[in-house]
């Protein structure tokens, strides 16, 4: 039967060109509004970030010293810069798809057979065995033409999942970063407080002095003895937990830093004051995000890689074309595979069809669509979250500044009235109980200004992290200051 004119063309254009069968990846829509929802917050700006490197705001070198560190030695960090690298090796065994495979083999043997040979007496045949080498040279190659696109899909899927990839690498990066910000606020938090509590023992074991010499004079009572005491133990107890919260953080910055627990201890007991919070924060705009926040960008990945995975599925149920060929060279001896009448070749197409699975590719098609319509929740989960979590920051980022404008007051009023009730009783104008309280109150109002000051600041560094700060390319700890 004669083909069709136009059945050539058409069979060569659709080897050649192929179609992707499958949806093609296209950006969800995200529900993100235009500006934020809390009012103008204090101490942040609407303006775009100019840089990612927040931590320089602080203007601290020991926090600029353990960040730039962190970037290089951090273990999780280098965990999942070997989680890039093998994605990126897994798109090149994917990528192998696109070429022929050519093998090649030698072989060399030596064969004994029995054969027939001349008629000897009374005209019996005659078996002798007879020996021979058998040399042989071929190459053979195979080429799946990719005419319904299921090598292009898993290509797709394959470099959607390095990028996923890279971008759980700056997640961990933001992350990390966010961690040794909040950690060391944390610490020279506790030694402020420590100080703070050394001070006021040191003023109550001297309050303590005076009462016991005035009862002694007749001019006090043991109860304000007792009470003086009673107070200054009551203090004392805090100092364990204090040392406490140091050693921890000393340790948890050791950690993140790829060092022993101890490590960094003689580099860090020495006090310093909390980091303070810099000038305004450039927020931007909730749009912002979708850019800014790597786990919003690994998460589209994702749903990039699991689209691209329906059309691989899709292409299973049709035929696949491989071109196969093979030739080569055999002679009985080594110097003969040099002449040509050894030669020997087969090539030719192949088709194959699935004609019968048992349902095997439709539910693998619907496995991969549904993991796909996951992917698409989890992304606009993680947008969700993102926002929340910005916004959160900026309330308590602010709200936070409020309370230690306010306690700040309070020291201030708590330091003058310790004072007028220390000459007061002296006087005696005032009982021993005043001196106490306005102590008591000075000192619980002291240590809740550094506690306040401490989370200004983890707040300020929160907000930095929930804005996806300290990944980009252009910061001084890019993926070349991670690579071990």
């Amino acid at each position: 039967m004669r083909q069709p004119s136009w059945a050539l063309p058409v069979v060569s254009s659709l080897l050649l060109a192929g179609c992707a069968v499958g949806p093609n990846y296209r950006r969800p829509q995200a529900a993100v509004p235009t500006q934020w929802t809390v009012a103008p917050t204090r101490g942040a700006e609407t303006k775009s970030p100019e840089t990612d490197e927040w931590w320089a705001s602080f203007q601290d070198l020991e926090l600029n010293s353990l960040v730039e560190r962190s970037a290089s030695r951090n273990l999780d960090l280098k965990l999942a810069l070997e989680r890039v690298q093998e994605a990126r090796a897994a798109r090149g065994v994917v990528r192998s798809g696109y070429f022929p495979s050519i093998d090649g083999a030698v072989s060399g043997t030596r064969n004994r057979q029995r054969v027939i040979g001349p008629v000897g007496p009374q005209n019996s045949p005659v078996i002798l065995p007879v020996e021979f080498n058998n040399f042989q040279g071929a190459l053979s190659a195979s080429w799946e033409l990719d005419v319904f696109g299921g090598t292009r899909r898993r290509v797709q899927a394959a470099a959607a999942d390095a990028t996923a990839a890279e971008e759980n690498r700056r997640d961990v990066l933001v992350i990390l970063l966010g961690d040794i910000g909040r950690v060391y606020a944390q610490l020279r938090g506790f030694q402020r407080r420590l100080e703070i509590a050394n001070k006021n023992i040191k003023t109550q074991q001297d309050t303590l002095d005076l009462t016991s010499a005035r009862a002694k004079a007749g001019l006090a009572t043991e109860l304000d003895v007792s009470r003086a005491a009673a107070q200054l133990e009551s203090t004392k107890a805090v100092v364990p937990t204090l040392l406490s919260g140091i050693d921890v953080s000393i340790h948890r910055l050791s950690v993140l830093l790829g060092e022993e627990p101890g490590a960094l201890r003689s580099e860090l007991e020495k006090t310093s004051p909390i980091p303070p919070a810099g000038p305004e924060v450039d927020v931007g705009l909730p749009s912002d995000l979708l850019k800014r926040r790597p786990d919003i960008r690994r998460s589209e990945a994702q749903l990039a890689a699991a689209t691209a995975r329906i059309g691989e599925a899709k292409a299973d149920l049709f035929p696949r074309f491989v071109l196969t060929g093979t030739a080569g060279r055999q002679a009985t001896q080594l110097h003969d595979l040099a002449l040509g009448a050894g030669n020997f070749f087969s090539a030719g197409p192949g088709i194959s069809l699935p004609l019968f699975t048992g349902g095997r590719i439709r539910s693998n098609i619907a496995v991969q669509t549904s993991r796909e319509r996951e992917a698409l929740i989890g992304y606009q989960s993680t947008v969700l979250n993102a926002l929340e979590e910005v916004e959160n920051a900026l309330v308590s980022y602010s709200q936070e500044q409020e309370r230690r404008d306010r306690l700040n007051e309070a020291v201030s009023h708590s330091q003058l009235a310790v004072d007028l009730a220390t000459e007061q009783y002296k006087a005696g104008l005032v009982d021993f109980l005043s001196v106490l309280d306005a102590q008591r109150d000075l000192y619980a109002n002291e240590d809740q200004l550094v506690q306040s000051q401490t989370t200004v600041t983890t707040n300020l560094v929160g907000l930095y992290r929930a804005l996806g700060g300290g990944w980009s390319a252009s910061s001084v700890v890019s993926i070349k200051r991670a690579t071990p």
